[in-house]
């Protein structure tokens, strides 16, 4: 493997060789938290400025289809050049995409802002994985995958209750607009550590634009047909997103991940899952609870910023015990906790009880993804092939990204078809978080098909 880093014998990920890098991938990651974590935070407040409720999920959607054409494109071009170069293109498209949504007139402006910064946004954690595999040591990713998760936890403690405030004092488009000075001053620093890391020593990979872009068509009109009026054109569209989105999926990720062959097949359709259960009913835990329970915004972000908290201790604890215990274990804990705090999150729709259970019952689940997450990620690494780390990470992350957005857009739909139905929001959130716990009851069958550890050794 290519040691691109001056001084890699150091032990440590902040030994003065990695210094710069392990504090560039950090702090970019930093920035994406706040981001992410602002913008779910300040929704409600949007939806109720812009209305288009049909739209909702479409913002989360729309971010994560734009997010999966740019992990494919960057992770399929750090295996062709240096990964600075697709890094840096990322970072301009993600800052046109914030100013597009802070001054977005109407929601459907706003949607497509959320697809320019989720394209952008996609060749940071591409790239990170990249330096991540080209940099490090197998025992250090660990670590280094920990200390990811571990960048989300000023942004969840400081980030929904800031964008909170400023949503409801100055307006939710600064939410935006204000992370723009971060977005400069964060992405120069974080590119100063990626420049560190040549282009692979044999050149591969070829580009997969178009691959990418029919999963991310196949997926909307997915997630259109599933949300039209009509029954016919509803149809019509799953058909005809099924036919162009399932075979450029089965082209960009490993051969047998839709059958879930063991190995990285089945680690890579695993990613897909555990995220689709996580993020359908993370997207509507503020909703949740400024809408049904009437907290402001600022109060609902804290069951964001418990969930993120809860998912980075987690990390530490995969980072320490992943060698003795093995991935599979801990991946088949994870949708475990997904599936609880799922299921918990229904006692928040009850009246009689408290409000403030919701900020407990995510934090589940949160920690249920931390256990998940990262193993799958170092499984990821190892099993990919020397100078393929690129297209491996690419794949998982395609999936990661497929199942974010499938997760969080079929849950708008069940939110808008619910209230639609009944003039209520309670029963399409009852939906969401019921089918949040089933798929990942089967998460955990499929979990064991995850390299266990001796594996990794």
């Amino acid at each position: 493997m290519t040691e691109p880093v001056a001084g890699t014998s150091a032990p440590g990920v902040f030994s003065p060789g990695r210094r710069m890098l392990t504090s560039g991938l950090v702090l970019i990651v930093t920035l994406v938290a706040f981001e992410s974590l602002a913008v779910s935070t300040v929704m409600p407040l949007v939806e109720d400025d812009l209305g288009d409720l049909w739209l909702y999920g479409w913002v989360f959607s729309a971010f994560f289809l734009g997010n999966l054409i740019g992990i494919v494109v960057a992770g399929t071009a750090a295996d062709r050049m240096r990964p600075a170069v697709p890094f840096a293109a990322g970072l301009v498209v993600f800052a046109i995409g914030l100013v597009v949504g802070g001054l977005a007139p109407s929601m459907l402006v706003l949607v497509l802002g959320r697809a320019l910064q989720g394209l952008g946004a996609g060749a940071m954690p591409a790239i990170s994985y990249v330096c991540i595999g080209r940099g490090y040591p197998h025992e250090q990713r660990p670590t280094m995958f920990a200390l990811i998760s571990s960048a989300w936890v000023i942004p969840s403690v400081a980030g929904p209750a800031l964008a909170g405030l400023i949503g409801s004092a100055f307006g939710w488009r600064w939410v935006f607009l204000g992370l723009l000075p971060l977005c400069g001053v964060i992405g120069l620093l974080a590119l100063a550590g990626v420049a560190r890391i040549p282009a692979p020593d044999e050149p591969s990979g070829d580009s997969n634009l178009l691959n990418a872009v029919m999963v991310a068509a196949g997926a909307a009109l997915l997630l259109a047909g599933l949300g039209a009026g009509s029954v016919l054109v509803g149809l019509g569209l799953v058909v005809v997103g099924v036919a162009v989105g399932l075979p450029a999926f089965r082209r960009l990720v490993p051969p047998g991940t839709l059958v879930a062959r063991r190995g990285l097949p089945a680690t890579v359709l695993i990613r897909g899952v555990l995220t689709f259960a996580f993020f359908a009913g993370d997207a509507y835990v503020s909703y949740a609870l400024i809408t049904v329970r009437g907290l402001t915004a600022a109060v609902a972000g804290i069951a964001l910023t418990g969930a993120t908290l809860t998912w980075t201790a987690a990390s530490w604890l995969q980072a320490r015990w992943l060698d003795r215990f093995g991935a599979s274990r801990f991946v088949a804990a994870g949708f475990a906790g997904v599936a609880l705090g799922s299921l918990a999150m229904l006692l928040v729709l009850v009246p009689a009880v408290p409000a403030a259970v919701g900020i407990s019952c995510w934090s589940i689940a949160g920690f249920g993804i931390g256990l998940a997450y990262a193993p799958l990620s170092v499984v990821t690494l190892h099993e990919a092939a020397e100078g393929q780390e690129g297209r491996a990470t690419s794949s998982l992350q395609l999936s990661d990204m497929l199942g974010t957005a499938l997760g969080s857009g079929v849950g708008g739909v069940l939110v808008a078809l619910g209230t639609a139905a009944t003039d209520s929001d309670t029963p399409g959130l009852v939906a969401v978080y019921l089918l949040g716990a089933s798929v990942a009851v089967v998460g955990m069958v499929l979990a064991r098909r995850v390299p266990g550890r001796a594996a990794l050794r």
